[in-house]
This record gives C-alpha cells, structure tokens and sequence, in this order.
C-alpha cells in the first residue's frame, strides 16, 4: 500500500509531466497549444507557408523519435496498452525503466505534430513501467509486482482525464483482467493520490465539456439500443482498419524502421492539408460536434477520417493511444445518429448531443469490450447520474455486437497476430496439462433406454448430478437425461408410460484424450454437474468428468505455482 501510494504520486506528476511537453511540442510544431482548435490556420513562424507546415511536421518529428524508440525502447512505438497487458500477463509485470522516458518523449513528439492519437496509451505504458520500476527495486514477488503495474496504469488514467474512478476500473477490467479486493485497494490509492494531484496543478475541469443529458421518452432507449449496434459495430471496425493498415504499411516500407516514421509523417502531413481537424487528440471537436457544430455529411466524414488518421499514425510507426480516437470515432457517429433520428421524428425533442455522448461510450465498448470502464468513464466526463441508464444499454449492447463479429478486441487483436492469446493463456495458467482422461471419475449408474419414468426418477434423486447417461442393449452412449428433462414429463401424472430412451438428448462429448482447457469449454455450455467421458473412438462410457473434479485440478495446479 506504501508503494501504491508512492506510484500514485509518481502517476500524478508524470500525467503533468507528459501533458507539458505535448503542449510545447504543439507550439513548437503548429504554434498553436492546440491546433484542432483552429484547424486550417497557419503556423505563426511561417505564415507565409499556410497550411502547407503540416506536410513537413510529422515528417520532422518522425526523424527525432523514430530513432529514439528504435535504439532505447522498440515497444514504446504504436499504442502501449498491449505491451502493458502482456507484461503482466506472460512477464510478471517486467518492463524496462527507461519505457517511461522514451514513451512520453516519442508520444509527445507524435501527438505535439500532428499525429491523430491519444494520450492514455502512453500514460498507462509511462504509470506501468514507473510501477514495474519500484516494484522490481524492492524485490518484490511477481503476483505484487503485477499489482504495482496496474497501479502505475490507474494513476496514470486517473491523472489525465481528471478520472478518480475510471483509472482503476481501467486497470482491472483491461490490464489485471480480474477484481480482487488485495489489488482493488491498492490501484484505488494510487487513483486517488495521482487525481489529488494532477487537479492540484492542472484543475480540477474535466478534460472535455459536454451537453447536459435528459431522457425524453422511453421510446429513446431502443433508440439507444441501436446506437450500441451500430456504433458498437463501428468501434469494431477501428480496430480492422487499424490492423489493416498497419500490414500494408509493413508491406510497403522496405527501409530501415528508424527513418519510418520520418518518410511515413509526410503521408500523415498530405491527410492533414485535406483534413485538419485531424491534428493531434482533436478534443476541440469533440466539443464542437456535441454542440451541434457540423452538418450529418462532415460528422460522419470526421469518423471515419479519424480512423484513417489514427491507423495511419500507428502504422508509421508512430506513438500513441486508441482509447481517445475511439471516443472521437463514436462522438461523431453518435451525434450523426442523433441528428438523424431528430429530423424523422421532429417532435420527440432528441438532444443529438447526448447521442454522441452514449456513442462515445458504444465505441470504446465495441473496440475494447470494456463496459465497465466505459461506463464510469463517461459517468465521470458528465457528472449526470441520469446518462447511467442509457449508457449501460448502449454499452452493453455494443459489448455484444463486439463478441459476435470479432475474436479480439483492440488491444488483444495486437497480441493474437503475435501468436499470444492472453484469454486462454490465462486458463492454460490455471489449467494442469493433462487430459479429461487422467482426471475422470467413476461413471455413475447408468440408465438403459428401456429404464422406466420410476426408476430413472429414483436413480436422478439418489444421483449427486443432476444428469445421467443413457446407453442402448448393446452398451453403446446415446446421451443423457437430466433431472430438469424427467420433472417435465412427470408434471401433471405420477409416472407415465414409456420409456427413459425417449428422453434421452444428445449432448456435447468429452473425450478421455481431450485437453482440460477443451474440456471446460464443454462443461460450460453443457446443462447439470458434469458429462460422460467417452473413450478416444466413442462408443461406450468409459467415465465421468465434473465441475467439481475440474475445479479441484485448477486450484491444486494454483496452489502448487
């Protein structure tokens, strides 16, 4: 708890820290502290180039950090939360000091010229690597040390975005991937010192100024529901054209990685002079949009601009972050969609402000199936208890749309393509590597098809499972009966007449050679306490495997690592 607290500390003036040079590097490239506030403006140094300086800034700034990253710290380029996540993951929480350093200068540089990324990834990468630091300094075991990386990570949020409560869900749900009370309390301290801090010196304003929010009808909340559909969808969508472009970028360039970023800024410069409300984070459109400031056409070009425009900044190989992009991304549709729905029905009253407001949430909720934190996120930007209804609706909603198009998420889509699938690696952790086989039970009685409704019944409630196997004259498996199936047929009689057979369903099979990992999939989906473990070629039952016997295996394999 000490240590959290001292991370937090450290978060909080690393968030101001990092914010200062993303504002001198602004000026120094754009003469502006923000130049998507006055997008189309000329550079102050160079009026007489007109917009034509954001061909070469990008260009500029890629030859400083290109060469930085690739001689200190190759992972601080593209957006950091993957390599924070696979650190505690696979390494333990390992990562190298001097990521921090390298992270906020390469970030800084990026952003400060024009690159269409956010900020949060590399706060996270700088908290996490500052957390890994002190947790390796002082030697402590890996299960702390995996802790102090996601205190690092919560600070780091908390302190940007002005989010005391956004950081360590952050933390939780997408870098420790599960809630414990030990490590809650400990990145809650490191949120809260690092917010305490970065309101001292930076304010204590959110760091975007949304449109009050009010439910008009209920009809809205289908309305709702299909934003998170579509919006849910095009979060999802980011995150293909991210990767997309980020192998044709490896397709293309066939030089040395340093100067990448250099030959590649003057691409991201050409998309810059046709759209300039590209330029950095762009928090200044945000504003603008929810206000209502651009037709339907423009915002819906500003959406899919931003995707070009950060996959394009990634794929150069610059630094930065996706949570902010996919913010913008549903901002823009949502309040498209909100404009829409306000001219075909003209007198409900909708706010399309509001709807980019839940579509900000839909977005990240789709990219990163993080509900959670998109919640507390936008409940935090807007200080409105009412927008928690409509935002859980959305969002849960887009979290679904999510799991039913794509396998991976923004952040773990990074790590797929490098053959790591953390999802299952984290069961594998949990998981002995054996077979159904080596850890299968007696078969409990087994009901021939031709049992009666008495006495399957007696067997059912004498059973400790709510499920049996059914098999034929000749021994052979034809399914199973559960307890559920049997009550069903006995209400309203006693005990029918027929036979045990023709309830018999079939159900997923486990065989004795198949792995555990395969093995929960099975038992997960299958109904009652366990199934029947047929032999490698089927046939007739050779065992009995439970939820119980697996569970026991886990905590055993656990307890022994």
């Amino acid at each position: 708890m000490a240590l959290a607290l001292f991370i937090g500390v450290g978060a909080g003036f690393g968030a101001i820290a990092f914010r200062w040079l993303i504002r001198q590097a602004g000026l120094l490239f754009s003469g502006h502290i923000d130049y998507a506030a006055t997008p189309g403006a000329a550079h102050p140094w160079f009026p007489g180039l007109g917009m034509w300086f954001l061909v070469l800034a990008p260009a500029v700034a890629g030859l400083v950090y290109g060469p930085l990253v690739q001689r200190f710290a190759p992972e601080a380029r593209g957006h950091g939360v993957p390599e924070v996540m696979y650190a505690v993951a696979e390494r333990g929480g390992h990562i190298k000091p001097q990521v921090s350093l390298v992270k906020a200068l390469a970030s800084a540089l990026c952003i400060g010229s024009g690159g269409s990324v956010g900020r949060e990834g590399p706060i996270v990468q700088i908290g996490a690597a500052l957390g890994s630091a002190w947790g390796k300094l002082t030697g402590l075991p890996r299960q702390r040390l995996r802790v102090l990386v996601a205190c690092g990570a919560a600070g780091g949020i908390a302190a940007t975005f002005n989010a005391p409560l956004a950081g360590p869900f952050f933390a939780m749900e997408l870098i420790l991937q599960s809630f414990t009370a030990e490590a809650f309390g400990a990145v809650v301290l490191a949120s809260v010192t690092a917010s305490v801090i970065g309101r001292a010196v930076m304010g204590n304003e959110a760091f975007l100024s949304l449109p009050a929010f009010r439910v008009h009808s209920p009809f809205e909340f289908l309305l709702f529901a299909l934003l998170g559909v579509l919006i849910g969808a095009s979060g999802v969508l980011f995150g293909k054209v991210l990767y997309t472009v980020e192998d044709l970028c490896d397709r293309v360039w066939r030089g040395p990685e340093w100067l990448r970023p250099a030959v590649g800024g003057l691409l991201l410069g050409a998309l810059l002079l046709v759209l300039p409300q590209m330029y950095g984070v762009g928090y200044p459109i945000f504003d603008r949009a929810v206000s209502g400031g651009y037709a339907i056409g423009f915002l819906l070009l500003l959406m899919i601009g931003k995707m070009l425009a950060t996959s394009l900044t990634i794929g150069i190989g610059g630094s930065g972050g996706v949570f902010a992009p996919s913010l913008f991304i549903g901002a823009m549709g949502g309040t498209a969609f909100g404009m829409l729905a306000q001219d075909l029905l003209p007198g409900m009253g909708l706010s399309p402000g509001a709807y980019g407001l839940i579509g900000m949430g839909a977005a990240f909720a789709g990219a990163t199936r993080a509900p959670i934190t998109g919640v507390i996120v936008l409940f935090e930007l807007t200080g409105q208890y009412s927008i928690i209804l409509p935002m859980m609706l959305a969002l849960v909603v887009a979290t679904l749309v999510s799991r039913t198009i794509s396998k991976g998420t923004i952040y773990t889509t990074k790590l797929r393509r490098r053959g790591i699938d953390l999802e299952s690696r984290h069961l594998r952790g949990r998981l002995p590597d054996r077979t159904a086989g080596t850890i299968m039970e007696a078969l409990p009685e087994k009901l021939s098809t031709d049992t009666t409704f008495r006495e399957a019944s007696e067997a059912l409630a004498h059973s400790s499972d709510a499920v049996l196997p059914v098999v034929d004259a000749e021994g052979r498996y034809q399914g199973c009966v559960t307890a559920h199936t049997v009550a069903e047929a006995l209400e309203g009689e006693e005990y029918p007449e027929g036979e045990i057979g023709a309830l018999a369903e079939p159900v997923p099979t486990v065989r004795s050679t198949m792995p555990l990992l395969d093995t929960l999939e099975v038992l997960v989906e299958a109904e009652g306490t366990g199934l029947p473990v047929l032999g490698p070629e089927g046939g007739e039952p050779v065992g009995w495997i439970s939820h119980q016997a697996l569970l026991e295996s886990m905590h055993t394999t656990a307890t022994l690592r």
